[in-house]
Parts: structure tokens; C-alpha cells; sequence
């Protein structure tokens, strides 16, 4: 990738102080900065290393106001932040852009591809699956029989997706992460647990994000569901027949358990854990390490185990 100052102000609707035709490659932090890169400052508190800084082009606020002399071709812009979360992407979907379906990949063929996808080596895919377009599927992947996953969905390598489930569009889904998996219950009794089969599915609605290495239970019966907009971090376990709302963040190491509802616009951090059965509400808020065991108030904050109000 390769741009030059003009180019990057064009894109961002800013303008060139300095040399516009300098070029960049890469993209670096303004501390560690050197010839051929881009960075940027927006918090106050790295504004020392904009003055010290050997990288080609840096992107600042159009207010900023300069202490000294700098080295570096700027590219000034309403939001700096936003200009190089902008950069971040495009650079991203760049990286990223692969196509094209490896000898070493197995596809039923039953199945049927969209347009512009890709499959890595050594991936599956079953019987019956419905693939849409600009999807990637990266090496190792596992995607069961009678699988549906949307336009422009990833799954990074090892991803596995057992039969029946749906991926909506949009959806990214990282490595080493299992959908559909079976529901842990059992029986009962004096000659010990009896399995009780799960013979539901996983649905994930479209603009979803799952981090790596989670684990998302088929339900019993029915389905278990993340809707629109969820994003989760690493190492979440959600159990069967649980329901999680839109737009509803989950930090790492969380646990729900079964059958338990979760609503819109919640916010949970790290090692939060909630037990089956209950329902929360739109717009909770928990703490880290918390331990739910009672429904909760909309727009409530908790904290603890057992969770407390927080007032």
C-alpha cells in the first residue's frame, strides 16, 4: 500500500502542510515513527513526539496549534481520531482482500458459493450450505451442513460452525471460535446423567463480531440468538436457548448460562458471569467480575458477586 500525502487528504477531506507528494507504506504510532510512515496525533498528551517524530506524514487536528517546527508533511482534518480509524479500515480491507477457492479446500457439492469469495486451504464446507457473496473463509475453517452465512461475513482460521446455524452479513468471526456446539444438560438420575440431545441451532444476525476462541451453544430446541450488532470479545461462553439483544457489548472471559434473556445496548466488562433462566434488561451495565443472579433494571448499572445496584 502506498499513497501520498495529497491522496491521504483527499480521502480524508483535509489539507497538505508541507510536501504532498511525500509517499507512505505503513502505518506506525507518532512515537515510533520513521520515513515511509503515517501516523497521527489526536490525544493532547502525545503532542511532545509530534516535534520529534521522522515519520512522512502525520494526521492532526485542523485547530491544533503548533509549539514548534515539525519535521513531518501534516495532513490537518476536523477529527484526527476519526481520519485514522478511516486509514485503519481502508488499510485493513486492503489486507484482507483475498479471493479465489484453494485446490486443498473440500466443498460439497451441494453447496453453492456467491461472487468474489474466498476459501483457504484445508477449509470444509457441507452439504447444503449457502455461502453469499464477498465472503472469506480462511484456512481450517469447519462449516457443518445446511450452514447460511451472509454477504461480506469473515471467518478467520480454525473457525467452526456446526450444521443448521446461520451467520448474517457483516459478520466477523474470529479464530479458533465454535458455533453451535451442543447445550449442556443431562438427565439425572441413580445410574448417573443422561445426555439430552440439542437438536436446535445458533442464529447470528448481521454486523456481529465474536473474538477468538468462544464458544456459542446450539439450543435445545429453537434457537440460540445474538442479534444485531453484538460484539463479543475472547473467551465468551454463551449457553443454550440464550438470547442476547442488539448493539450489546461483552468484554472477555464472560459466562451465560442457559435460556437466560439479555436485552438492547448493554454493556458488560470482563469475567462477568450470569446464571440461566433470567432477564436483563435493556441498557445494564456491569462491572468486571460481577456474578448476576436476579433479573435487572433497565439502564441500571451493577458491581460484585452476588451484583449490587450501583447508585
Amino acid at each position: 500500500m502506498q499513497f501520498t500525502a495529497a491522496q491521504i487528504a483527499q480521502l480524508l477531506n483535509g489539507t497538505v502542510e508541507g510536501d504532498a507528494t511525500v509517499i507512505v507504506s505503513r502505518l506506525s504510532k507518532i512515537e515510533e515513527g520513521g520515513p515511509g510512515s503515517l501516523s497521527f496525533l489526536a490525544n493532547p498528551a502525545y503532542a511532545q513526539y509530534l516535534y520529534s517524530t521522522t515519520a512522512s506524514v502525520v494526521i492532526i487536528g485542523k485547530d491544533f496549534a503548533l509549539a514548534g517546527p515539525v519535521k513531518s508533511t501534516m495532513v490537518r482534518v476536523a477529527d484526527a481520531q476519526g481520519a485514522f480509524a478511516k486509514v485503519l479500515e481502508m488499510y485493513n480491507t486492503i489486507k484482507l482482500d483475498k479471493k479465489g477457492v484453494s485446490p486443498q479446500a473440500a466443498i460439497a457439492d451441494s453447496a453453492k458459493l456467491g461472487e468474489n469469495c474466498y476459501v483457504g486451504a484445508l477449509a470444509f464446507i457441507g452439504e447444503n450450505v449457502r455461502i453469499g457473496n464477498n465472503v472469506r473463509i480462511y484456512p481450517q475453517c469447519y462449516v457443518g451442513d445446511n450452514v447460511t452465512i451472509g454477504d461480506n461475513s469473515t471467518l478467520f482460521a480454525g473457525v467452526k460452525i456446526y450444521s443448521d446455524c446461520t451467520v448474517g452479513k457483516n459478520c466477523i468471526i474470529h479464530s479458533g471460535t465454535v458455533i453451535g456446539s451442543d447445550g449442556f444438560r443431562f438427565a439425572t438420575g441413580p445410574d448417573g446423567g443422561q445426555k439430552i440431545p440439542q437438536i436446535g441451532n445458533v442464529v447470528i444476525e448481521d454486523d456481529v463480531e465474536i473474538g477468538a476462541n468462544c464458544a456459542i451453544d446450539r439450543a435445545t430446541l429453537g434457537s440460540t440468538i445474538l442479534r444485531k450488532g453484538v460484539k463479543f470479545d475472547n473467551l465468551i461462553h454463551i449457553a443454550h436457548n440464550v438470547e442476547v439483544g442488539e448493539n450489546t457489548y461483552y468484554a472477555a472471559g464472560g459466562v451465560v448460562a442457559g435460556s437466560t434473556k439479555i436485552g438492547k445496548n448493554c454493556m458488560f466488562s470482563g469475567q462477568v458471569g450470569i446464571i440461566g433462566h433470567l432477564k436483563i434488561a435493556d441498557g445494564t451495565v456491569i462491572a468486571a467480575q460481577s456474578g448476576i443472579s436476579k433479573n435487572t433494571k433497565a439502564g441500571e448499572a451493577y458491581m460484585g458477586s452476588p451484583a449490587f445496584e450501583v447508585q
